[in-house]
């Protein structure tokens, strides 16, 4: 089963870090990735850039086009992680091994059900 891990943190504390710092947390973060990766259990990962400079569409018929998020919420997603465990207690515990590394952000796990075109959408897990 595929589960997206959302990296949630607050954009302003993230960008006061020092080049050192960032580089010192991604390096935790990536001992992480590679272990996943060897094991297969990483798909894509990425690390989003700065809501100041996202846009959001909203609206009906070819909507708004409109600056950046608006949640209200103190933190934003900053990135992601698609995994594949067969439970979603062995998601939350690759989502704790990240949150070891970067203990300040927030992680949601979620499930992925993948789109192809012209292949049917598998049935809906209830939990």
């Amino acid at each position: 089963m595929l589960y997206a891990i959302l990296a949630y943190h607050e954009e302003g504390v993230v960008e006061s870090w020092s080049k050192e710092e960032d580089e010192a947390l991604m390096a935790e973060l990536l001992q992480v990735n590679e272990r996943l990766v060897r094991e297969k259990h990483l798909g894509p990962a990425a690390r989003l850039g700065p809501t100041q400079r996202a846009v959001t569409l909203r609206g009906k018929g070819a909507g708004m086009v409109m600056d950046g998020p608006f949640a209200e919420t103190k933190e934003q997603l900053l990135g992601f992680y698609i995994v594949d465990f067969p439970t979603l207690e062995e998601a939350v515990a690759a989502a704790r091994e990240l949150r070891n590394a970067n203990p300040t952000a927030v992680y949601e796990i979620r499930p992925v059900s993948l789109y192809r075109p012209g292949v049917a959408l598998a049935a809906r897990e209830e939990h």
